[in-house]
């Protein structure tokens, strides 16, 4: 039997106004009672803590709110929310503040819901789920059920992003090749949304077709984070487990895996040997990356990195307990390697329990105190020849000087590849690597000559498509939780492909349909949130 968390209240109540709305999906049994939540915090501009709350980890962003509240419990959420909307405010919601762009700190929002404190893990029975609150960290979701239950979620690498907007975007990680994503095994979550009358209350929705919520439920597969609603909980559990016993209602992860790192000099490689290790790298992964291939089991990054960093390095895991595992991982490096004109470096090869993996710093994110701009796109095949000389062109730029830029190449498909579009809000069910051009840099004096490498970079690069990656028989849109807002400007997307298709493709009209119900006055909205249906 679970402890009983001290939020663990009447799933999908909230307390308005001196009463209870109750909206939920299929009938659960009623939770143990618990002690109150702590009472929320809230932060002003003369507060010490301020100048902490009105950022996440992209420094480019900071946000000048009148106040920033901190909840933790769901009835405190609704609670926030009714008073902004009554008073006319503008409202934004933080769970982990890893937001690419500048969602939470535009200059119109005037109350930051801050959803960190809202951050237990815990198996529910009365749902025969895990519960997984929106502040939980992705490091602490990992720890709780694997220690506890030898259970895992297949999602981020980054053990500081929180489960909030991660889940909601679809989530993928180093274990999405043999488990899928993170929203294929989403069972349920929970949101305050407000009506047409302008009531908050909170919601549970679930997978179950039968539930009158469904569709709320449909829209948190992919749909990407404040758009709907405040997430307060998810419940996890995986399709067609019939098991009431906790250890089997999610996959098991691997118990060790092998994790390795190499590296190619910049200074030994030429054009030609890097035209060879791009189309090794985008060649093997068109080759391995079907739902029954056992290199399902094997995750990589490969980072080339911009000319003035050294070297071309790549990072690769694999799970110790599948079958010869060790040599999988020889051959594919070789095999990334084979004709490059320089041999790889082994930095690091050494087997590490899967646990302490989730730290390890190959894969997880970015310094907190740094400023980024990134921008994606998923391919369904290998690079074409034009594109590698475009990245060729860029990573040895001479005047262009910054280390920390690069392409983050990362495996994918496998078993993300067993679902049909329309099956999540996630509609690119056939790719087999996601990419993004990042740059990372410290001075604000910087932001200038950064931001104009990476968006002449992703220009150039889909520069046959208008600029962005347009789903066509190469490439196949852009992933919503690596917002980049110069998709809605003309400026940088000349392709005519709007922003909203090139992240939810077919699936953009149905989520309208749900924004419209769900959020007639689109109280919950950004640069990049889903448009109601007229």
């Amino acid at each position: 039997m679970s402890k009983v968390t001290r939020r663990r209240v009447l799933a999908g109540t909230a307390a308005v106004g001196g009463g209870l709305l109750v909206a939920t999906g299929p009938a659960a049994p009623a939770a143990p009672a618990a002690p109150p939540a702590p009472a929320p915090v809230t932060v002003s501009a003369t507060d010490p803590r301020y100048p902490d709350l009105v950022r996440g980890t992209n420094q480019r962003w900071v946000g000048r709110p009148d106040e920033v509240r901190l909840i933790t419990s769901t009835a405190q959420a609704v609670r926030a929310v009714q008073e902004a909307v009554s008073a006319g405010r503008r409202l934004a919601v933080r769970s982990g503040g890893h937001c690419y762009e500048d969602f939470t700190t535009s200059s119109d929002i005037r109350v930051v819901l801050d959803l960190s404190q809202l951050s237990d893990v815990y198996y529910d029975p009365g749902r025969r789920a895990f519960a997984v609150e929106a502040g939980a960290t992705l490091g602490k979701v990992y720890e709780t059920l694997y220690k506890r239950w030898g259970v895992f979620l297949p999602a981020g690498n980054c053990p500081t992003v929180c489960a909030g907007g991660h889940i909601a975007g679809g989530g993928y990680g180093s274990l999405a090749r043999r488990n899928g994503l993170a929203v294929d095994h989403l069972y349920a979550v929970e949101v305050v949304v407000v009506d047409a009358s302008g009531t908050a209350r909170a919601v549970v929705a679930t997978r179950e077709t039968t539930d009158p919520h469904h569709d709320l439920w449909w829209a948190h597969t992919g749909g990407g984070g404040g758009n709907f609603g405040v997430v307060t909980r998810y419940w996890l559990r995986s399709p067609g487990v019939t098991s009431s016993e906790p250890a089997r209602l999610l996959p098991r992860p691997p118990s060790q895996v092998w994790v390795n790192e190499v590296a190619w000099p910049w200074e030994s490689i030429t054009e030609a040997g890097f035209t060879r290790l791009m189309r090794n790298h985008g060649r093997w992964h068109a080759q391995h990356s079907a739902p029954d291939s056992p290199y399902v089991n094997l995750f990589s990054q490969l980072k080339p990195w911009h000319r003035a960093y050294g070297a071309i390095t790549m990072v690769t895991q694999v799970d110790a307990g599948a079958p010869h595992a060790e040599r999988m991982l020889q051959d594919y490096v070789a095999a990334v390697g084979a004709g490059v004109g320089v041999p790889a470096q082994t930095r690091q090869h050494r087997l590490v329990p899967w646990l302490h993996a989730t730290q390890w710093p190959g894969f997880t994110g970015p310094d907190p105190t740094i400023r980024f701009k990134g921008k994606s796109a998923y391919l369904r095949g290998t690079y074409p020849t034009e594109q590698i000389a475009v990245m060729y062109r860029h990573l040895t730029r001479t005047d262009f000087h910054n280390p920390t830029a690069l392409m983050m190449i990362a495996s994918y498909g496998g078993r993300v590849n067993t679902l049909q579009p329309g099956d999540t809000a996630v509609p690119q069910r056939d790719s087999v690597i996601k990419m993004q051009c990042v740059t990372l840099w410290n001075d604000a004096r910087d932001d200038e000559a950064n931001v104009a490498w990476v968006r002449e970079f992703y220009r150039e690069l889909y520069g046959a498509t208008g600029g962005v990656p347009v789903p066509n028989e190469v490439t196949d849109g852009c992933f919503v939780n690596y917002a980049d807002v110069d998709l809605n400007d003309p400026a940088w997307n000349t392709s005519g492909v709007a922003w909203h298709d090139l992240y939810y493709k077919g699936n953009y009209p149905r989520l309208q349909q749900v924004k419209a119900r769900w959020d007639p006055r689109n109280v919950f909205r950004h640069a990049q949130s889903i448009r109601p249906a007229n």
